[in-house]
């Protein structure tokens, strides 16, 4: 039996991951803000200690797999400091405590969650990524609140996909595949907080997606159970669009950039 950690496992594309996994003979151990295994604010420095230090007691030192999906919306009224903490912060500082104990299991794999905002939002604030990056969390909370929440989304979400990317080719090295995944409009509480929204809501049903519906959280759910799974094992430091085609849409000629 393995054991994985879902972060954000009480709704949406978290609680799908965490049924699925446990459908299949995983044991899950979930953190949210309620109604999980560790109860944890990951938009705290202390929040993310707790979270990790619990993980460690319930999981015994070892752990086989890590999905990041907690994380917020950006919303009118919603300070983008929270989303810095939360998003990017609650995101890298989990993966970078927890590193310890997937090094010591058994084929282990880690998913961040990304965003396709990051490359379909136009004007996406980039100091904001850069620091993110820094690590200076002050700093970057600075920066969020001078843009606000609606554009550091994409931006956290930037500075995570950016991270993964950097930091992958170490984390092979211990036997840990790391990747991320950058879902577009998928029917979770998060988006309909997006449709509520307003600034922004009623463009959320008019984003282009050529599948021709938005994603279920079980089809997302399915692929990070992939990821992390014996079949996945070439895959390593991607940045994987599962968007219903959007990027693909607005971006076809985007990707490969040649060097």
């Amino acid at each position: 039996m393995r054991t994985i950690v879902v972060t954000g496992s009480a709704s949406g594309m978290g609680a799908a991951t965490k049924a699925r996994l446990e459908a299949a003979g995983d044991r899950v151990i979930g953190v949210d803000l309620k109604g999980a295994d560790v109860t944890a604010d990951l938009g705290t420095v202390e929040g993310r200690q707790d979270a990790i230090d619990r993980v460690a007691d319930l999981s015994g030192g070892t752990l086989d797999g890590l999905v990041t999906w907690a994380g917020l919306p950006g919303l009118t009224e919603r300070p983008g400091s929270l989303l810095v903490s939360v998003n990017y912060f609650g995101t890298v500082v989990l993966l970078e405590g927890l590193r310890p104990l997937l090094a010591k299991g058994d084929r282990p794999a880690a998913v961040a969650i990304s965003s396709n905002s990051t490359t379909i939002q136009p004007d996406l604030p980039i100091a904001v990524t850069e620091a993110c990056l820094s690590g200076d969390e002050a700093a970057a909370r600075a920066a969020g609140d001078e843009v606000g929440s609606l554009n550091v989304y994409p931006a956290s979400k930037l500075a995570i996909a950016r991270w993964v990317r950097r930091n992958a080719p170490a984390w092979a090295a211990d036997g840990i595949t790391l990747n991320a995944v950058a879902p577009g409009a998928v029917e979770t509480p998060l988006l309909q907080a997006s449709r509520e929204d307003a600034t922004v809501g009623e463009l959320v049903d008019h984003l282009p997606i050529p599948v021709g519906r938005p994603g279920a959280a079980d089809e997302l759910a399915a692929f990070v159970q992939f990821l992390l799974g014996p079949d996945a094992r070439f895959i390593c430091g991607s940045v994987l669009f599962v968007d219903g085609g959007t990027d693909a849409l607005l971006r076809a000629d985007a990707m490969p950039v040649p060097m």
